[in-house]
């Protein structure tokens, strides 16, 4: 399974409700691990891309053209899917947080 499959399956399960304080913590903790698996996928991802510029920017006259021929690669793509994974993965925590500290003040109140 994919850093992103992995993510996608918590995204689900968050997205589905009901979850109590225990399980948001656990997802919590599982997200917040995987930030580094993304840190480490974006620099890989990076990598590629810069390879594909540089080839590009070797192979035109004007740098911007290059870029743009470069941004249509797959590398590119993988690049930015890996970037919105880690800011999917960034929001998903701060929700639990969230809900985590709603469900504390509930249990606190009863």
């Amino acid at each position: 399974m994919t850093i992103r499959e992995r993510i996608q399956e918590i995204q689900n399960e968050i997205s589905k409700g009901n979850l109590v304080g225990q399980r948001a913590a656990q997802l919590q903790s599982i997200l917040s691990s995987l930030i580094g698996n993304c840190n480490d996928e974006i620099a890989q991802r990076d990598y590629e891309y810069n390879v594909v510029l540089l080839d590009f920017l070797d192979k035109e006259e004007k740098a911007n053209r290059a870029r743009i021929k470069a941004e249509t690669s797959p590398e590119y793509r993988a690049k930015i899917t890996a970037r919105n994974t880690k800011e999917l993965c960034i929001e998903m925590i701060r929700s639990l947080k969230y809900l985590i500290r709603s469900l504390e003040e509930e249990y606190q109140v009863s």
